[in-house]
């Protein structure tokens, strides 16, 4: 006899890909390694919750330090929606990370659910979806990240996210199935970008460079890693006009979008030079 007990536990890492599954299945589109980067942002922040030792539920808190975290991978299995299951294990999220500034990209039908909890809209981010292939520029400015120092590539990165986080970006930068480029301007890193394999294609993410040219040059060296025939996704905040510039001028249609919220201020990141974000799932 069933007695439906409920219980709510931190993942193990084998679990995280549990939850990749189930983001594959809600149509996130995740990478192929997506799991291992986001598990080493914060093997404690990943929730999943059980019902008689069955897996209903997930939620990702990363806690990036005291004073930042973010909550994505908020799933429950469609058959024990509605059942109150939900609000107990994003209560649980949202003990963990009790104090900080929560920022999440919901999706826009859960905007107002999240204003319950003390979300407020920063602004929205658009998934732009197109083709890769297109020739890559040519020209000593374009390097591979690996050729440059970590500390280099973690000191530009720093400005664009309200913590640090260099146990992730090392990760990312250096996954499996990944293109991870820099671009320089007299001789210093003025921008990168990263595109990794996904379930469906490939996405580039970060896109970040100090002026719209040098995003350009930095996304067409990407995209020219794709076959013409495959699809390639950017997920623009959309108040950078030169970023949504960018993805309408190379003919990418818009295919999700989110809401950029957050619990506390808004952090002050430089979106005039982010062109693309790293992840919905943990910023």
């Amino acid at each position: 006899m069933k007695h439906n007990r409920y219980s709510v536990e931190v993942m193990s890492r084998e679990e995280v890909d549990l939850a990749i599954e189930w983001a594959e299945k809600e149509g996130w589109n995740p990478g192929l390694h997506d799991a291992d980067c986001y598990y080493a942002a914060d093997p404690n922040g990943f929730l999943i919750g059980l019902l008689d030792d069955e897996p209903i539920a997930t939620i990702s808190v990363i806690k990036y330090d005291d004073a930042f975290g973010f909550l994505g991978f908020y799933i429950v299995k469609p058959e024990y929606r509605g059942k109150g299951y939900g609000i107990q294990i994003w209560n649980e999220g949202l003990q963990y990370l009790q104090g900080l500034n929560i920022g999440l990209d919901g999706v826009i039908d859960q905007q107002e659910n999240y204003k319950k909890s003390g979300f407020k809209l920063a602004y929205r981010n658009i998934r732009y979806e197109g083709l890769g292939g297109g020739v890559p520029p040519h020209g000593p400015e374009i390097t591979a990240l690996s050729t440059l120092p970590f500390e280099t590539i973690e000191t530009y990165d720093q400005p664009f996210f309200p913590a640090s986080r260099p146990q992730f970006t090392r990760a990312w930068i250096s996954q499996p199935d990944c293109h991870a480029l820099g671009i320089m301007q007299n001789g210093n890193l003025a921008g990168y970008g990263v595109m990794r394999k996904c379930r469906n294609g490939y996405k580039i993410a970060p896109l970040l460079a100090d002026t719209p040219d040098l995003a350009e040059s930095l996304f067409l060296a990407l995209a020219s890693n794709a076959s013409a025939s495959e699809p390639i996704f950017l997920d623009v905040p959309d108040i950078n006009a030169s970023a949504v510039a960018l993805a309408e001028k190379h003919e990418m249609k818009v295919s999700f979008e989110t809401a950029r919220m957050y619990t506390g201020d808004a952090p002050d990141i430089p979106l005039h030079r982010l062109f693309g974000v790293a992840s919905f799932e943990i910023g």
